[in-house]
């Protein structure tokens, strides 16, 4: 995948081919990007930052956690830590005050404190923006560094695959894989590189305001009704 679009068949930047995909598919899942453009324009990241280190600090917060959660607990962190190098000369102690709302708030206050350590030490105070690098932070797996990357440097080298992009992807047909590599690989395939971090954007807004794990509006959403496949199965 070296131009600005992905194609089927391409080899990624982590050495996995992606899948061939019939046009057919490629058409339809055009078709469905346009209509969540126009029915979510202002899709986004949800999460609150000014840099790219709170950007990355607040992905790892956000496993297993809400990004309104995330958000009410970060204004305080990123108050008392203004860069890596304030984190790296603190301990995870220093950092658990302020995160003590969030769900595996110790661990993950460990994560920060040794992922912005790294960053300091390694980089310069600057987040790397590879994905091998990100990858060797502590706390930072493959959709984290998606988040990073697509957001903070507009680097497309991926999907971010949450709970309600694999929903999503299964029920509008767009994948049946049963891993959140699998889907992205799939997602990938099925659309342009320049379309992946936005991609993730208006999938998670759908999922969260229409498209539920349970209780969802299909009926009448114009998207699901139209594209969705969960009401044959």
């Amino acid at each position: 995948m070296n131009g600005p679009d992905a194609r089927p068949g391409a080899t990624s930047k982590k050495g996995f081919k992606l899948p061939e995909v019939d046009p057919q598919r490629v058409r339809r899942a055009a078709r469905i990007f346009d209509a969540l453009v126009k029915a979510y324009p202002d899709a986004h990241c949800e999460l609150n930052y000014s840099t790219p280190a709170e950007l990355l600090i607040a992905t790892i917060l956000s496993a297993q956690a809400t990004d309104v959660g995330v958000n009410k607990a970060t204004p305080g962190l990123f108050a008392a830590f203004p860069t890596p190098g304030d984190y790296a000369r603190a301990k995870p102690e220093d950092i658990e005050p302020h995160i003590s709302s969030i769900g595996l708030f110790r661990n993950k206050a460990k994560s920060v404190q040794q992922a912005m350590e790294r960053i300091h030490t390694l980089h310069g105070d600057e987040v790397p923006r590879t994905m091998e690098e990100l990858l060797a932070l502590r706390g930072v797996a493959r959709k984290t560094a998606n988040v990073v990357l697509g957001n903070a440097f507009d680097i497309n080298l991926g999907v971010v695959v949450d709970t309600h992009v694999s929903r999503l992807s299964q029920r509008l047909d767009l994948s049946q894989g049963g891993t959140p590599l699998a889907i992205e690989r799939d997602l990938m395939a099925l659309f342009p590189r320049r379309k992946w971090t936005l991609l993730s954007h208006l999938l998670i807004f759908h999922g969260r305001k229409v498209c539920k794990a349970r209780g969802g509006g299909c009926e009448d959403d114009g998207i699901c009704s139209r594209w969705g496949c969960c009401r044959e199965s």
